[in-house]
């Protein structure tokens, strides 16, 4: 787990306010379509001994299936330990001052992004369909000026919640922000 405490880069007296990842509804479509792929191998199986009862007995064609069976078996993992890793490593940090966005594609793709609040210029919410509305996840798009336009925040819970809380802090930021700002561009006399 992410020690909190020590977050990339902190700012003075920077605090995490929010530290989101995607709804449990991904680790369910996770376990489902594996659990489909688990099942098939059963399914193609039966079919094979009612079809043919002497083939898995065969001197060559049962070793061959229990060694296809096995790699296919092996494959499944991997994509299944993929998808967890992924889901796993999926983070979304909103502190009193930034978005710190981590996102992770595949095993060996990571991308690291972050946006302070003072940039913020829009935040969107949206949730599709009668299963998320009735979870209550969705998505969240921060949008900024800065090169990386748009974040998102991919399934997550309660996006009108995030939604009002981001909002919020980008307007308590831009308010320190801008009196920081103006206090810098006085005239000393």
């Amino acid at each position: 787990m992410m020690n909190l405490d020590t977050l990339p880069n902190a700012l003075p007296n920077e605090k995490v306010i929010l530290f989101l990842r995607r709804h449990w509804i991904d680790l369910i479509r996770i376990f489902a379509f594996s659990g489909v792929l688990f099942v098939l191998p059963i399914v193609v199986g039966t079919l094979i001994e009612l079809a043919s009862p002497d083939l898995i007995a065969h001197v060559f064609w049962g070793p061959a299936l229990v060694a296809t069976l096995v790699a296919y078996l092996l494959v499944i993992l991997v994509l299944t330990l993929t998808e967890l890793t992924d889901y796993w490593l999926d983070v979304w940090i909103v502190t009193t001052e930034r978005i710190i966005n981590t996102e992770q594609h595949g095993l060996f793709n990571r991308v690291v992004s972050e946006v302070y609040l003072h940039q913020i210029q829009d935040i969107t919410s949206e949730q599709k369909g009668y299963l998320a509305t009735f979870l209550t996840f969705g998505n969240v798009f921060v949008q900024t000026a800065a090169e990386r336009e748009r974040f998102q925040f991919k399934n997550i819970d309660n996006p009108d919640d995030v939604k009002i809380a981001i909002g919020g802090l980008a307007k308590t930021c831009k308010n320190t922000h801008g009196h920081k700002m103006h206090e810098e561009e006085a005239p000393t006399e």
